[in-house]
């Protein structure tokens, strides 16, 4: 069992590697189109990310079921990092996400999913 100091200083590099993402990514929204792949899919809007986290979604699943637990870590960074450049897309964090998900501690998921109708 992994200890509570362990595991805080787990999920504070998980914090700060996705922070840091997050940053890189924001700052890419005035490059260059010809020098970054993040700069194109922001000139390619909600279309063109959201085809890239539909396709990424698609490989993580498809990995879980048939590939290695590493195919599985690195086809689920790749969908991370393409919802993170939605996010910034919409000017959007996950700071924000992080706020919605500790919300919904101590809920049901059935009655969180429930209350959305």
């Amino acid at each position: 069992m992994e200890s509570d100091s362990l595991k805080q200083t787990s999920e504070q590099s998980v914090g700060t590697v996705l922070g840091h993402l997050e940053h890189i990514i924001s700052s890419r929204k005035t490059s260059d189109v010809d020098r970054s792949y993040t700069s194109k899919l922001f000139a390619g809007g909600v279309a063109k990310i959201g085809s890239k986290v539909t396709e990424e979604a698609e490989e993580l699943v498809e990995a879980a079921a048939n590939e290695s637990d590493e195919r599985v870590v690195s086809e689920a960074a790749d969908l991370l990092y393409h919802v993170i450049v939605l996010l910034a897309h919409r000017d959007l964090t996950l700071a924000q996400v992080e706020t919605t998900l500790a919300g919904r501690f101590g809920v049901s998921g059935l009655e969180e999913k429930a209350s959305r109708k």
